[in-house]
């Protein structure tokens, strides 16, 4: 876009300040959009050494420096819905949704920029909403699980609306580690033929700030390990907390009445499970089909109800290390420390 004397109202985007001293000119090379925003180089400095740095060489005193409504005009190479979501942020502080698709890719175009840009308090409440869906605590998971049971589609696209390729890749994108493995292990429940198609429909929406919809071969190895992982636990679970399992020591039912409940259980668990079964679900409704057995006393039944509350907790603390990663106190120090 070339600039004249005066900005058109059609190039001006939002923000445009009229008492602004500074003009930031965003143009998408991929796409060929550009918007202009006038804005004030003190309030974007504050925030952003990078912004400081920048607006410092772009002074009219410079021949070579483009001259617009009578400020000097910074090109910036992203994405003008990119751009004008940051600056909007910075002014008016960050307002993140999760209603639809839609409110994950502005707060992929903030990440974006926040990381781009060194401004550490808003890259830290983007990722700060990313945690509040792709968790990283065993309570946020059973959260996502019960929101993802009651949520009504949005725009015939189911809760979270998002895909966790799009997540993992926008995290790989940006740096963000401490969101990776729940991504990588929600999409683990997703088979590989179809990750690499990537036409299922949420992959398939059209956004400027939409991730790559390919899967690396870097997390082609994370996602095997992942999945593999995922299956063993599955098995595991079968076979030894459940077929395996002997009566608690203080088990107050008929000699032998309670294994056979365990071992009937097993039997059920191994004909029900699929491929895309999620562990730590799973173990939960284990937890509820035993209850309902009145062949199992009250002992075994909460031995049993304690060893998987330990076990998917165990799962869950070991989730990060799965794919090489720190625990996940650490992750959290790495990206929300302040």
């Amino acid at each position: 876009m070339l600039l004249k004397e005066t900005v058109p109202l059609s190039a001006r985007g939002e923000p445009w300040f009229d008492d602004g001293n500074i003009i930031l000119l965003a143009e998408d090379t991929a796409s060929d959009n550009a918007a202009a925003f006038k804005v004030h180089r003190g309030v974007l400095a504050r925030h952003s050494e990078v912004f400081q740095s920048m607006f410092e060489l772009s002074t009219p005193i410079s021949g070579d420096v483009d001259v617009a409504d009578g400020c000097p005009v910074v090109r910036m190479h992203d994405r003008p819905t990119e751009l004008s979501g940051l600056i909007r942020a910075l002014y008016d502080g960050a307002s993140f949704e999760h209603r639809g698709i839609q409110d994950f890719y502005h707060v992929a175009g903030i990440l974006r920029l926040a990381t781009k840009y060194f401004i550490a308090h808003l890259r830290r409440e983007a990722i700060r909403h990313l945690l509040q869906t792709w968790p990283h605590t065993l309570v946020g998971h059973d959260r996502f699980i019960e929101r993802a049971v009651k949520s009504a589609p949005v725009d015939d696209l189911t809760y979270p609306y998002v895909h966790p390729l799009h997540v993992l890749n926008l995290a790989r994108e940006t740096h963000v580690r401490i969101v990776v493995p729940s991504a990588l292990y929600f999409l683990s429940l997703y088979g590989l033929p179809d990750i690499l198609r990537a036409d299922h429909p949420k992959l398939r929406v059209e956004h400027p700030s939409r991730p790559s919809s390919e899967l690396s071969s870097r997390d082609l190895q994370d996602y095997t390990l992942m999945f593999q992982h995922r299956i063993d636990a599955v098995l595991d679970f079968i076979r030894q907390t459940c077929s395996g399992r002997v009566p608690a020591k203080t088990c107050q039912g008929q000699p032998g009445l309670c294994q056979k409940a365990f071992v009937r259980l097993g039997s059920r668990l191994s004909r029900s499970w699929v491929v895309r079964t999620g562990p730590l679900h799973y173990f939960v409704q284990a937890i509820d089909e035993l209850a309902d057995d009145p062949n199992v006393c009250k002992p075994c039944r909460r031995a049993f109800r304690e060893d998987v509350v330990a076990l998917r907790e165990k799962i869950w603390a070991e989730l990060p290390g799965i794919v090489g990663l720190p625990g996940w106190a650490e992750l959290e120090k790495m990206d929300l420390a302040s």
